[in-house]
């Protein structure tokens, strides 16, 4: 069974609803990044990063995965399939995606300050200023912010050399170290693009075929392709 890998991207959620940091009338452009998402605001007010989290949950709490997630997730029954995404919220596994590999954290679980792999399911969308772990530290967002490493790219970046076919979806290529996922591809293995603008393609050496379409429409358009391909 051939191994594809899926690496996704914000414009996969944002066909569910749900705001980028991007997005001019979205959830973040009421915050300063700096003030929400770095581990000095933490630090420097804990309620706002909090509450900002909070926010985020809420939200994810109100949408539905859309056709995008459906379709990558239906590749399961052709393909042995894994996910890498940019992505924190938790729309891939409720479409029923099975290995999803987080590279920025995950919008439903906590972890504690002091150990970052004392991790905690979060049940709802509140967290409370006083939540703790079990370790006595106070819990925070187990995201990604700006400026800590990414302890998920050294997994994906294995899972990417495996890959028989990888496909980009709803990602600019624009952030890094994700960005680079693509070059891990092995010589010659396709590497198909779903993106509706001109995400930065120059890295790619493999064959790249490039579908300009939103996530929802050109992901089930790639699983007809694909399927039927494997159907010849």
């Amino acid at each position: 069974m051939k191994r594809v890998v899926v690496f996704t991207g914000a414009g996969v959620s944002a066909d569910s609803g749900l705001a980028t940091f991007r997005d001019s009338d979205g959830l973040w452009a009421q915050y300063r990044i700096e003030d929400v998402c770095t581990p000095e605001a933490l630090q420097r007010n804990r309620a706002l990063v909090v509450e900002f989290y909070n926010k985020r949950r809420k939200e994810l709490f109100s949408v539905e995965p859309n056709a995008a997630h459906r379709a990558i997730a239906e590749l399961e029954r052709y393909f042995d399939v894994d996910v890498v995404t940019q992505n924190v919220d938790n729309l891939h596994e409720r479409a029923g995606s099975k290995r999803v590999t987080h590279l920025h954290g995950e919008l439903m679980k906590l972890r504690s300050e002091r150990n970052p792999e004392l991790i905690v399911d979060i049940d709802g969308w509140e967290q409370t200023l006083d939540a703790r772990a079990e370790d006595g530290a106070l819990l925070r967002p187990h995201i990604v912010f700006f400026g800590e490493s990414v302890p998920m790219f050294d997994r994906a970046t294995q899972i990417a050399a495996e890959a028989d076919l990888m496909i980009v979806v709803g990602t600019s290529l624009a952030v890094y170290p994700a960005a680079m996922l693509v070059r891990y591809a092995r010589s010659g293995v396709p590497v198909y693009v779903v993106d509706p603008g001109n995400p930065d393609t120059a890295m790619i050496r493999n064959p790249l075929t490039h579908i300009k379409a939103r996530a929802a429409e050109g992901m089930p358009e790639l699983l007809k392709k694909l399927v039927s391909e494997l159907s010849e």
